[in-house]
């Protein structure tokens, strides 16, 4: 009664079922990026020539580095576009005719964002994402506040709707304007560098891994990879979706062939003790600690003497 049973129309079976699980997150996935894509291009074409368009109008842009980035500068942005939307609705077009020097258009660079004035007193942010130092996707976010004295608010943006904006603004914009900018952009960041590891191993390595599954965030990720005596299989999950690295990792190793050749010589169809998955310290260790495809490559490159250390009485192949 204590023994394991591993029937062949039950691993049948099984390998069915996460066929046909694998299958359908392949199709969600497709479905949600498709859909994603489709509804934000057109905001995201039309943002991007408004900022276009405000970033040629400057007349100067400053690069904004540790304390010069804060609150009060954030105030002195929403005075002007409050000013400006004012005047151009008091005295017409308020970019017409020469830009005195109270009236200098000011861009801001503050490490990966891109912050500037907008029409009808907004203030937009671009966010500019990178992987291994060359350019990925940009994504803005327009705030508005319909006078200086009420806060702000997300009025459009292009962010994925599977990252969690909605929540950063209700929990830091009215409180903390500059740390809700800051946030948006690390949650970026992170997003487009978990996604960017995973898209590169599979590009690497997608002929070594069985099976891979992750969340839309690519905040959970699982893989599979097939060794020629044993299935390892590795879980990650990342603490919250501000994290490029996992803070939690699970690596469990099976000697799968060895097993089904004792279980094919006895004729029982019982697997044992070593049935139960060993742990793989050294990938797990790994995995925490470095970018994927890097770990993936040291996982690889020590599983056997591993194995070997862990299994030693394994038929060999």
């Amino acid at each position: 009664m204590g023994e394991m049973i591993l029937l062949p129309e039950e691993d049948t079976r099984l390998d069915t079922t996460r066929a046909r699980f694998s299958n359908l997150l392949k199709r969600h996935g497709e479905l949600a990026e498709r859909l994603s894509r489709d509804s934000d291009k057109t905001i995201f074409d039309r943002l991007n020539k408004e900022f276009e368009a405000a970033r040629a109008s400057q007349t100067q842009e400053v690069c904004l580095d540790g304390d010069e980035w804060n609150d009060g500068l954030l105030a002195t942005l929403r005075e002007r576009v409050h000013m400006e939307a004012e005047k151009k609705a008091n005295n017409g077009d308020a970019s017409l005719g020469p830009i005195s020097h109270s009236e200098e258009r000011v861009t801001y660079r503050v490490g990966n964002k891109v912050i500037c004035c907008l029409e009808g007193a907004r203030i937009g942010i671009q966010y500019e994402t990178s992987f291994a130092g060359e350019p990925y996707e940009v994504y803005h976010c327009v705030l508005e506040s319909k006078s200086f004295l009420e806060k702000m608010t997300v009025l459009e943006h292009t962010i994925p709707f599977f990252l969690p904006l909605r929540d950063l603004e209700n929990d830091l914009l009215s409180s903390n304007a500059k740390k809700f900018i800051d946030n948006v952009g690390e949650l970026l960041q992170a997003y487009v560098d978990r996604r960017e590891q995973v898209r590169l191993i599979k590009e690497l390595y997608g002929n070594q891994i069985g099976e891979l599954y992750h969340s839309l965030p690519y905040h959970m990720v699982e893989f599979i990879l097939d060794d020629c005596d044993c299935k390892v299989m590795a879980s990650l999950r990342y603490g919250d979706l501000l994290s490029e690295l996992p803070t939690k990792v699970r690596v469990l190793v099976w000697p799968i062939h060895q097993l089904k050749k004792r279980c094919a010589i006895s004729g029982t169809g019982k697997v044992g003790s070593q049935a139960i998955p060993a742990r793989l310290s050294f990938a797990e260790d790994a995995l925490r600690t470095l970018a994927l495809p890097e770990a993936y490559a040291e996982i690889v490159l020590n599983l056997p003497q591993a194995i070997e250390q862990m299994f030693p009485q394994r038929t060999p192949t």
